[in-house]
C-alpha cells in the first residue's frame, strides 16, 4: 500500500478520464437507458399551438379512449409556479398562453402509440391575441405579460464624470452620467458609431432532456439528464409543498448541456413527477429532438448600440454601449445573462468613460436561458466588431490598435474592478499573433487564388470566474470528502459532470491534495439526498470555486489520518483504525469568497470577478465570391487558462467551445414564423460536427490565479464561445472587404451585403 512518499502528481497531467472507458465502450448508461421500473409509463406533453392567447378551458375528445391515460391539468398543481429568480413562469399554462410551445396538459400511458394519439385527442379552447415576436416589437409593447411595460430586467453601469453625478438624484442619475459621459465622447477626436445583433442559438446537445420521476414512502425521486440537481430540488419544494428530505433528486449520466440542462430540467422533473403522483406509477419523461429544439431555452438575441471616442493614434477613451435582450416570454434566467454581457461589453481594454446599459425584454417566443457563455458572446461579437470598425476609421489594424488598449495590472474595468496580477492577456496576444503570423499576413492583405479569397482575423477577450460580485457568498457552495474503509476517498458535491471532465479534476484535485495515488479517490453521483448543495454546474465555476473547497476538503482528511498514522504504517491502516474509533470521517466545507472581491449590488459596481481568464483568437478563412460560402482554414486560440489541472481536457474544452462559436457564426440560425420554429431538426437546423472542425492551433497561457485550486486554475468553460464569431467576422472583412455587424454570417446575408454595397459603390 502506497505511504504516500515520492508521489508524481496527477494535476498538470493528462491522466485517463474516470469516465471515459466506460462512455467510448457505452456502457454509460443514459436517463433513457436506465431500465424500466415496475409498471412504468411513458409521458408526454400537450401544448399550445399559437404564441399568445387567452386560455378558455380544455377538452378531452369523447370518441377517444381514455381509460388508461392519466391526465394532469393546472388544477393539479399544488403551486404552480417554477421556482427560479422570478415567479412568472407556470408549471402549466392556466389562463394565459406566452409562447407556442407552452405546456398545457400532461397525459402518461403505458402504451407509447396510444400516448401519441393521445396528444392529438387533447382540445384547448384559446381566444388568439396579436403577439409580441422581435426585440424591436417588445420595446415597443406594453400590457403583453407583466400587464405594465415589457422590461423584464435592467441594468446600468458607469464609470467616469464622478463630479458631474455626486449630488445627482436616484431618479436623475442616468441621466447625468449619460449626459456626462456623452460630452467626454464627444470632446474625443474621433468618434465611432455602430449597432450590432445576434440571433438565438440552441445548444443542441447530444442527449434530449429527459427525466423518470416516482413516489414512494420517501417521498418523490427524480432521475435524469441534468446540470444542476439543486435547482429540480428547490422546484420541486415549492411546487409540491414538500420538505426538502422528502425530495430525491439524481443525476444520470449526462449527454451535454452548455446551459440547457442548467434550468429546464426542473420543468420535466416537475412534469412527469405530477403524472407520476396522480397514476401512482413511475413516469418516464423523454424528448425527441424536435420537441427538445422547440420547447426549450436558447441563446438570448441581442442588439447592442455602440459609441466610442478616442485618439487619432488609437488610444480608447469613452465607450456608450445599450444592450437589448430577447429573453422570450418567462424571465427564467435572463438577469444573470444580462449582467454577465454587460459586464463584458468593455471587453479586454482600458476605457476612461463609460456607460453601459442593459435592459432585457419580453416577447412571445420560448423563454431563454442559459448557453455557454451566457451573455458574453453577444456583448464581446459587438465591441471587437466595433474596434475593428475604429480601426477602418483610423487606417490602422484592429489587432494592433487592440493590442495597444488592453488591460494591464492595475487598470480598472468599467465595474472599477482593479486587475490584478494574474493578467495573462499580452501573453496570449503575443502567442497567437505569432504563432499565425498575423501581422504579417494582414500586412501582406488578401489572398485571391481565382474566385476564392482568404483573409486572417483576430479577437482578444476576457472572462470572469465564478457568480458575479456578491453571488458566491449568497450561495455558500458546499462541498464534502469522506474518509472510506481502504483508505480511499469519496468526493460528495453537488457539481455534475456533463461531459467536461468533472469527476476526473476532482479526482485529481482530491488525490494530490491527500498525496494519494489517483485511484485511490473516488466522485460519488450528484444525489440531493447524500451530496451537498455545491451551487449549479455553470459560470466557469465548478473548477475554480467547488474544485478548491474539494482539494481543502481533501487534505484536511489526509491530516486528520497523519495525525494517527505511526511510522512505517500505510494511510489505508491508518484510515480505517480512525474510521473504527470515530465511525465517519468528514469535511465538510463551503467556499469562502476571497477578501480582496468587494461588490455594491445595489450600484453595480466593485469586483465583479475574483479573477478573469483571458484568450485571443485567430481565424483564417476562405470566402467563395461565387456562393459566399465561409470555410474556417485554420484557428490559432492563446488562453490564460491560470493552471490546466488537465491539459488535454482543457484543449478539448477550447476547443469545443470554439467549434460551437463557429456555428453561431456561420450556419446555425432558427427560422420562425408566427412565432414557430420552421427549422426544428439536425437536418435543418445545421452544426458544426468534427468533419466541419478547422485544425486548431491551441495554446495554454498559465498565468496562475492565487485563489485557484491545483495550483492556480481558472474558470475556462465559458470563455472560448465568446470570441470565435469576431474573429471569423474579421477575417471574412479582410478577405472580401465586407464588414458583418449582424449574425449569422450565411452565404445569403454576405450575397445580399455584397449586393448593397454594388449599389451603393454605383
Amino acid at each position: 500500500m502506497h505511504t504516500g512518499e515520492s508521489l508524481r502528481p496527477s494535476v498538470g497531467t493528462n491522466v485517463v478520464r474516470v469516465d471515459g472507458a466506460q462512455k467510448v465502450t457505452g456502457g454509460a448508461r443514459y436517463v433513457d437507458d436506465l431500465p424500466p421500473r415496475p409498471g412504468e409509463l411513458h409521458g408526454a406533453t400537450v401544448r399550445s399551438r399559437v404564441a399568445r392567447a387567452v386560455l378558455r378551458g380544455v377538452r378531452l375528445d369523447p370518441t377517444f379512449d381514455w381509460s388508461d391515460v392519466t391526465v394532469v391539468t393546472a388544477a393539479d398543481v399544488p403551486e404552480n409556479v417554477v421556482q427560479l429568480i422570478v415567479d412568472d413562469q407556470p408549471v402549466l399554462a392556466a389562463e394565459r398562453i406566452h409562447h407556442r410551445y407552452e405546456p398545457v396538459v400532461l397525459l402518461a400511458c403505458a402504451d407509447r402509440d396510444k400516448l401519441a394519439r393521445a396528444v392529438e385527442a387533447v382540445l384547448l379552447d384559446v381566444d388568439e391575441l396579436p403577439p409580441v415576436l422581435t426585440i424591436e416589437e417588445a420595446l415597443r409593447a406594453r400590457d403583453v405579460i407583466s400587464g405594465t411595460d415589457n422590461v423584464q430586467k435592467r441594468y446600468l453601469i458607469t464609470k467616469g464624470a464622478p463630479d458631474i453625478v455626486r449630488d445627482a438624484a436616484p431618479s436623475d442619475e442616468a441621466r447625468a452620467t449619460e449626459e456626462a459621459i456623452l460630452r467626454e465622447l464627444e470632446a474625443c477626436e474621433v468618434v465611432v458609431r455602430g449597432e450590432y445583433s445576434t440571433h438565438h442559438q440552441e445548444q443542441l446537445y447530444i442527449e434530449p432532456q429527459g427525466m423518470i420521476a416516482w413516489w414512494d414512502d420517501a417521498g418523490v425521486h427524480a432521475t435524469g439528464s441534468i446540470q444542476c440537481p439543486y435547482y429540480v430540488h428547490k422546484a420541486m419544494k415549492r411546487a409540491f409543498h414538500l420538505e426538502p428530505e422528502r425530495i430525491h433528486v439524481t443525476q444520470a449520466v449526462t449527454g451535454g448541456g452548455f446551459g440547457g440542462k442548467e434550468e429546464y430540467p426542473s420543468l420535466v422533473a416537475l412534469h412527469a413527477a405530477l403524472l407520476a403522483k396522480k397514476s401512482g406509477r413511475p413516469v418516464r419523461m423523454i424528448y425527441g429532438r424536435t420537441e427538445d429544439i422547440e420547447a426549450t431555452t436558447k441563446r438570448h438575441p441581442a442588439h447592442c448600440t455602440v459609441a466610442t471616442g478616442c485618439d487619432r493614434d488609437g488610444t480608447l477613451r469613452a465607450l456608450m454601449m445599450r444592450v437589448v435582450m430577447d429573453g422570450g416570454a418567462y424571465v427564467t434566467l435572463t438577469p444573470v445573462v444580462l449582467s454577465r454581457g454587460i459586464l463584458h461589453a468593455g471587453g479586454a481594454y482600458r476605457w476612461e468613460h463609460a456607460r453601459i446599459e442593459g435592459v432585457a425584454v419580453a416577447t412571445n417566443t420560448p423563454p431563454n436561458g442559459a448557453f455557454r457563455g451566457f451573455g458574453a458572446p453577444q456583448t464581446v461579437w459587438a465591441i471587437e466588431r466595433h474596434l475593428d470598425a475604429v480601426a477602418r476609421e483610423l487606417g490602422m489594424d484592429p489587432g494592433v490598435l487592440k493590442r495597444q488598449n488592453l488591460l494591464v495590472t492595475g487598470d480598472t474595468t468599467p465595474t472599477g474592478q482593479a486587475m490584478r496580477g494574474e493578467v495573462g492577456i499580452h501573453e496570449c496576444v503575443r502567442r497567437a499573433f505569432e504563432s499565425s503570423g498575423y501581422l504579417e499576413r494582414r500586412r501582406l492583405g488578401a489572398a485571391v487564388s481565382g474566385r476564392k479569397a482568404r483573409g486572417i482575423g483576430c479577437a482578444i477577450f476576457l472572462h470572469g470566474g465564478g457568480f458575479t460580485g456578491s453571488g458566491e457568498r449568497l450561495l455558500k457552495g458546499k462541498a464534502a470528502v469522506d474518509l472510506a474503509p481502504g483508505g480511499r476517498l469519496v468526493v460528495r458535491s453537488g457539481s455534475t459532470d456533463i461531459g467536461q471532465g468533472t469527476e476526473t479534476v476532482f479526482a485529481q484535485l482530491a488525490a494530490d491534495a491527500a498525496k494519494l495515488p489517483l485511484d485511490r479517490v473516488s466522485v460519488a453521483t450528484p444525489c440531493t439526498t447524500y451530496v451537498p448543495d455545491s451551487g449549479p454546474t455553470v459560470a466557469s465555476r465548478t473548477v475554480m470555486v467547488v474544485g478548491s473547497i474539494v482539494e481543502r476538503a481533501a487534505a484536511e482528511v489526509a491530516a486528520r489520518v497523519a495525525a494517527v498514522r505511526q511510522p512505517g504504517e500505510s494511510f489505508a491502516t491508518a484510515g480505517d483504525r480512525l474510521l473504527a474509533r470515530e465511525g465517519t470521517v468528514t469535511s465538510l466545507l463551503q467556499y469562502e469568497s476571497p477578501a480582496f472581491v468587494k461588490w455594491d449590488d445595489v450600484r453595480y459596481r466593485g469586483d465583479a470577478y475574483p479573477v478573469f481568464a483571458f484568450m485571443c483568437d485567430v481565424a483564417e478563412v476562405e470566402v467563395d465570391l461565387d456562393t459566399f460560402e465561409v470555410t474556417v482554414l485554420r484557428f490559432w486560440q492563446a488562453a490564460d487558462v491560470g493552471r490546466a489541472v488537465h491539459p488535454l481536457m482543457c484543449e478539448g474544452q477550447l476547443e469545443g467551445g470554439t467549434l460551437q462559436a463557429i456555428g453561431w457564426a456561420l450556419s446555425e440560425e432558427l427560422v420562425w414564423k408566427d412565432g414557430a420554429i420552421l427549422n426544428p431538426r439536425m437536418t435543418n437546423y445545421i452544426v458544426p460536427t468534427a468533419l466541419d472542425a478547422p485544425p486548431f492551433d491551441t495554446m495554454l497561457v498559465e498565468h496562475p490565479y492565487s485563489e485557484g485550486p491545483g495550483g492556480g486554475a481558472k474558470g475556462i468553460g465559458e470563455m472560448p464561445m465568446d470570441g470565435g464569431a469576431a474573429a471569423i467576422a474579421a477575417a471574412v472583412e479582410h478577405a472580401t472587404g465586407l464588414a458583418m455587424n449582424h449574425l449569422p454570417l450565411t452565404p445569403e446575408r454576405l450575397f445580399a451585403h455584397a449586393g448593397a454595397r454594388a449599389v451603393e459603390a454605383r
